[in-house]
């Protein structure tokens, strides 16, 4: 079955190009000018993954991606401007999985398309370090990768893609020191170049989930210059 893509931006000469691009190599596009009709859309006939841009009208993608985020883990790649870092790192901490900066090289975005879907599809398989199943306990956290579910003390944490395979990369060896390019290459993959503050965004917004959960939450360690742990039990 064909994958779905969202593709959401003001520009009609990308849109157009883009989806070309995106049909030709297999995928099925739904395109939306404005972030207002493409929460709409996507509400309605769910997609398997969006890419947005941050300017535009009625909606801006950052209030879209907020919308998202309350109701589906969706993965999510930001278009952003050469002048927009603030937006991206926002971005990232509202919970976007990825990001590429314009002008952006098709091949490139289309490396990134497929990259995440293949982390989304890893995610929700059962895979390596994890018990028949795929389930992983640790203590009060509690991984289902089956079912892309994460709970803490019995209660559901919505994660995206990319912050359960952050938190399943730390909590697969509780107490050892992850650096920051080895969470980078469990997360984005070994040919995927994201810089640090990437992953301290993700971990800053996944330690803000945990801890709307219980506020005492403190299993994420960072050890400053080196990386972060999950703290043993």
């Amino acid at each position: 079955m064909k994958q779905t893509i969202a593709l959401v931006d003001d520009d009609r000469n990308i849109l157009t190009s883009v989806a070309m691009t995106l049909e030709q190599e297999g995928f099925t596009v739904r395109t939306y000018t404005d972030g207002e009709s493409a929460l709409q859309g996507i509400t309605a006939r769910p997609v398997d993954l969006a890419v947005l841009d941050i300017k535009m009208p009625r909606m801006d993608g950052m209030e879209l991606l907020q919308r998202l985020r309350q109701r589906t883990s969706l993965p999510v790649i930001f278009l952003t401007s050469k002048d927009e870092e603030v937006d991206e790192l926002m971005g990232l901490r509202l919970g976007a999985d990825d990001y590429i900066t314009k002008p952006f090289s098709q091949r490139l975005l289309i490396e990134r398309i497929r990259a995440l879907l293949r982390r989304n599809e890893a995610g929700r398989a059962e895979g390596s370090g994890t018990p028949a199943g795929g389930i992983m306990a640790r203590g009060d956290l509690v991984l289902d990768e089956t079912k892309h579910q994460c709970t803490w003390r019995g209660t559901d944490i919505q994660l995206t893609v990319t912050e359960f395979l952050l938190v399943k990369a730390l909590a697969t060896r509780p107490g050892m020191v992850k650096s920051r390019d080895q969470l980078i290459d469990a997360a984005y993959g070994e040919n995927i170049y994201v810089d640090d503050r990437t992953i301290d965004s993700h971990i800053k917004r996944v330690r803000k989930k945990f801890r709307v959960a219980d506020d005492s939450f403190n299993h994420i360690e960072t050890l400053y210059g080196i990386g972060y742990r999950y703290k043993e039990a």
